[in-house]
This record gives C-alpha cells, structure tokens and sequence, in this order.
C-alpha cells in the first residue's frame, strides 16, 4: 500500500511504501528529512482527508542599521548666524581725506606766493620744524588738544581785535618732518572748521 503525503517544508507532494511508516525519508525538493506518516484507517462512504498544508512561513525584512554620525546642520546654522550678527552690529572707521591743490609751474611763483601768505592776516600758520615739533603762530604745541586750543584761540584773537576771522590754514612743513606731524595739524585745521587748507614743504632755515 502507497501513502502519499506533502512535505511539510516546501510542500511538495511525496509519496512511500506504508511500511516504511515512521521512517524519515530525505526529500527531493527542499532536501529536508521528513517522517512518513502512518496510513490512515480506511472509513467505508468517508471522503478521503485533503493533504495537510505545510506551515506558514513569514519573513521579516532586514532593517538598516542606524548611522551614528552627528548632524552638522544645526551647528552650521548657528556659525551663521553669528557671522551675520557681528557683521550687522560691525563699526567701520572712515579714513578723512583733504584735497591737495596741484604744485605751481613757475618757479618763483611758490617762494613769491608764500611771502604773501605770511603777511596776510586771513592765514592762521603751523610751522613743523625737522624735529617734528609744531608751533601755531611761534607758539610750541605740546599735544594735540593743546595745538586744538591754540588754533581756536588764534581765532578768537583776530576776532577780538576788529578783523575778520580767518578762514585759511596753511602747514609750512620741514622735509624731514615726521609724516604723523603733518598729518596732526592738517586734521587739527579740518578739526576746528577751516574753509581752507593748504601745505608747503619749507626748510626749517627758512621759517
């Protein structure tokens, strides 16, 4: 007698001899070994059993594992918006600048011109010896407020003497003076108000 059955791993169906009952038995399919069942005891008018359905198998997927690196977006975020911070709340300094009139063709025009500079009264004259040492109408300058009092109070002489307020400057500059003088007494002149400012390189022989 044949018992036929269904391997109970890939289902396929299989048959053996009922004497070989309780015997595992290799199948072709899958390879798995499998038990021969007993035969059943046949039943008169009983409809045959359907094959027995091999188990369900379920199959979980394989999740990715989690990536441990550390998010740099926040911490980009914030160097951002310092940078815009210091770059809006950010002071710049202004760099002044005086304009300087062109030098004179002729050569005796500078000398001729100067003597009448001197002996005008609408020029308030800053000498700077080679030492760098400044002097406001041959007074000695000691710092730069002292040279600012002293230029408001040349002003305030002329005026107090009857005469119209000068409105001219003019820095009369040794060549070996230091550039950071002559600098100081031309923003001293553009610091009290002068209309006009002018500069002359003289020796200090000829002050």
């Amino acid at each position: 007698m044949t018992v036929e059955f269904r391997c109970p791993y890939c289902g396929r169906r299989l048959s053996a001899d009922s004497q070989s009952a309780g015997a595992k038995l290799k199948c072709p399919g899958c390879g798995q070994l499998v038990e021969t069942p007993s035969p059943a005891p046949a039943t008169a008018g009983a409809p045959e059993a359907p094959p027995s359905e091999p188990p369900l198998e379920i199959r979980f997927p394989k999740q990715p594992l989690s990536d441990d690196r550390i998010d740099m977006t926040p911490m980009i975020d914030c160097v951002f918006l310092l940078l815009i911070f210091y770059v809006v709340t950010a002071t710049f300094a202004y760099q002044k600048s005086l304009e300087m009139p062109p030098p004179e063709t002729e050569s005796a025009a500078p000398a001729k011109q100067l003597e009448e500079i001197l002996e005008s009264d609408d020029y308030i004259i800053i000498r700077v010896d080679k030492e760098s040492i400044l002097w406001v109408n041959e007074s000695e300058v000691r710092s730069r407020q002292d040279l600012l009092a002293k230029i408001r109070a040349a002003l305030q002489a002329a005026q107090d003497s009857g005469g119209r307020r000068p409105s001219q400057l003019i820095v009369l500059a040794d060549p070996d003076a230091r550039h950071e003088a002559v600098v100081m007494a031309l923003d001293a002149g553009n610091a009290v108000g002068m209309e006009n400012i002018r500069l002359a390189t003289v020796p200090d022989e000829e002050f």
